[in-house]
């Protein structure tokens, strides 16, 4: 690690080990979350910040425990609470980089408000959900993005719920930036993690994770060279939805609806549905695609940058009441303006 000027300032040049913990990483051999410990650690030493400037907060799962296995301040905290005690390091400290990671069980059942609320509010945080359809470190029942049927140890006749979808909630709570990557596709991971760090906002992104201890292969279908191609498609800002093993498929808009399409068959790619990642509406409907009748979006679907963010418009109302009330002593606060005595 060397130091670097930046517009007068030093910077530390990081390289990926320096992000590296001397604590033993304890997941199981071939697990998912590897692949994406590895893709948080290239990016951090990409985005030009102290180590001391970034916050791992995780609730309680698998992936929680990914504070103690990067080089950087971090939190283990409840289950369910992570995005809680998140919005309060951001506001108590808006220059920090905070990110959270945890998994489907912990972000979307018993965290489920606290992910809803911290969408809509649009507090600065990077949040990371390891999605792998299933609670992995208590041993294999159905999570809340288990598919309808999923027999596990929590539902040995087959779950009756539906599951969630996260990226629509995200779309329709108001996330002001919206992914989703999977865990070996480590160059989609690099971009979509890279720009999800450096977005002013609520930014979510799913990843597809293989726990190949209790639910393996659940997204083979979209990981796979030998089907990636047909069930998933690469959502880029302006260009036209285009998938297949020989780019001979896309997506097109037709009365309201999208529909696959084969091209030359009646359709040529101008015919195609062109991305537009500011266009929330049509964010959800690409969130809406599953497979197998539609590929799956992979990539940005939605991105805002002129949201304001729920941190920093906290801190204007406490500058303008600094202004405002700039002449009254602590006493008078504490009193108020419906205080009596009796006597």
């Amino acid at each position: 690690m060397t130091a670097t000027e930046t517009n007068g300032t030093t910077l530390p040049v990081y390289k990926p080990a320096d992000f590296t913990t001397d604590q033993d990483v304890r997941w199981c051999p071939g697990c998912g979350d590897y692949a994406v410990l590895t893709g948080v650690r290239k990016v951090l030493a990409k985005l030009g910040h102290k180590r001391e400037d970034y916050v791992f907060v995780s609730g309680i799962g698998c992936a929680a425990r990914f504070p103690y296995y990067l080089a950087t301040y971090g939190m283990h905290t409840i289950h369910g609470r992570s995005l809680a005690v998140a919005t309060g390091v951001k506001l108590a400290n808006p220059s920090l980089q905070v990110c959270v990671i945890s998994g489907d069980g912990d972000l979307l059942s018993i965290g489920g408000n606290h992910t809803l609320h911290t969408m809509r509010r649009n507090v600065d945080i990077t949040c990371v959900l390891l999605n792998n359809r299933i609670y992995g470190l208590t041993k294999g029942q159905y999570s809340p993005t288990s598919e309808t049927g999923k027999i596990t140890k929590s539902t040995p006749m087959g779950s009756l719920d539906e599951p969630i979808n996260p990226l629509s909630l995200a779309v329709s709570a108001g996330a002001s930036f919206i992914a989703r990557t999977i865990d070996i596709d480590m160059k989609l991971f690099d971009t979509v993690y890279n720009q999800a760090m450096n977005h002013s906002g609520f930014a979510f992104v799913e990843v597809y994770q293989d726990c190949n201890i209790f639910n393996h292969a659940a997204f083979f279908y979209a990981s796979q060279k030998d089907t990636k191609a047909d069930n998933t498609v690469l959502v880029e800002h302006g260009k036209p939805l285009i998938f297949g093993k020989e780019n001979q498929k896309g997506i097109h808009f037709n009365n309201g609806r999208l529909e696959v399409v084969t091209m030359g068959d009646g359709f040529s790619e101008d015919d195609l549905l062109v991305h537009d990642e500011t266009d929330r509406g049509l964010a959800f409907l690409l969130s809406r695609m599953l497979a197998p009748e539609f590929p799956e979006p992979i990539g940005i679907l939605f991105r805002d940058s002129d949201q304001p963010s729920y941190d920093a418009l906290v801190h204007e109302q406490i500058d303008e009441a600094r202004r405002s009330h700039s002449q009254v002593d602590l006493e008078s606060l504490i009193r108020g303006d419906e205080t009596w005595e009796v006597e």
